[in-house]
């Protein structure tokens, strides 16, 4: 069995999608399509920077999904890649669970753009600047990461953001109890505190307002059964039915994205290879969580060539 997974934010960098739209007329109908979608050069922002305005949550998270997809267009037109066929499931890290979604048929492509343009917004807006902060703790398991959260909230919010893997945690919450957790990691048994380059503190209870926005942005979309099933984010579990997928990335922006436990899941449900389409980062996560499983990065055509001779 096979699950076709996307990247989350963090794997965005200046010059993304650029040799692929260059290769590839499918990839760049993709490009103009989400420009025309949100009403900006979001592509020409990929390619040329610059990277400060790139990494903003608004634009990050649209163009890690469009070159996400875009890959997948290239696969499916050019490779005659048929999702339906070749994969069983889909899965997503954070924003990615919208890429999987559209991939999979339950989002059209513009309407995927536009949630994740307002979901950076609403994020970004959900809390004052300056006021959250998201730390990545190296070398610590889920039970670790949870004790120093608790730890070091002292009444703030302190709250496990992402379990990736069996070695890196993601916390997020008020800045002062997250810089308190970092100074406490050696009391804890965790090897590394490194404090994240974000603008907000994604995932924990500080994201109610954003979560409130997607509430009624996802209540007004149209979105359909996806072909094949999504593990959603915040319940290991795969989902296919459109009322229960909305709530769920309701509830996703304030919740818990159980990135490991999702792979193990599908990995006991018999998912032996995992496909990363445009990005590099979720491909080893799943080598750390399921040493046995097969997961390989598909980001240049190059790559794309490959990935239909294998299947």
């Amino acid at each position: 069995m096979r699950a076709f997974i996307f990247p989350g934010q963090g794997s965005q960098s200046v010059g993304m999608g650029k040799s692929l739209a260059e290769a590839s007329a499918i990839a760049r109908e993709v490009f103009e399509e989400v420009n025309e979608a949100l009403g900006q050069d979001l592509f020409r922002l990929m390619t040329e920077g610059p990277e400060d305005q790139l990494t903003l949550t608004e634009n990050a998270q649209p163009a890690i999904m469009a070159n996400a997809i875009a890959t997948l267009r290239v696969a499916e037109k050019e490779g005659g890649l048929r999702l339906a066929d070749k994969a069983d499931f889909v899965a997503g890290h954070s924003l990615g669970e919208y890429s999987a979604l559209c991939a999979a048929g339950a989002l059209d492509l513009a309407t995927t753009a536009k949630l994740l343009k307002l979901r950076g917004q609403a994020m970004q807006a959900a809390t004052p600047v300056g006021t959250g902060a998201m730390a990545a703790l190296l070398g610590a398991d889920i039970e670790k990461a949870q004790a120093l959260a608790d730890a070091a909230a002292q009444g703030e919010v302190c709250t496990v953001a992402n379990d990736n893997d069996p070695s890196q945690v993601v916390i997020s919450g008020h800045k002062a109890a997250i810089e308190r957790a970092v100074d406490l990691v050696k009391d804890h048994g965790i090897k590394r505190g490194v404090l994240l380059p974000v603008s907000a503190p994604f995932h924990c209870p500080l994201m109610q307002p954003a979560a409130d926005a997607m509430a009624e942005a996802l209540a007004q979309a149209n979105l359909s059964a996806p072909l094949v099933p999504v593990y959603a984010n915040v319940t290991a579990a795969p989902i296919a039915d459109a009322a229960t997928i909305k709530r769920l990335l309701v509830e996703q922006v304030t919740g818990r994205v159980r990135w490991r436990e999702s792979v193990i899941a599908m990995f006991e449900a018999g998912v032996a290879d995992y496909v990363e389409f445009g990005g590099k980062v979720l491909a080893p996560m799943v080598k750390r969580s399921a040493p046995d499983a097969q997961a390989v990065s598909i980001i240049t055509t190059d790559d794309i060539e490959t990935l239909i001779k294998s299947l």
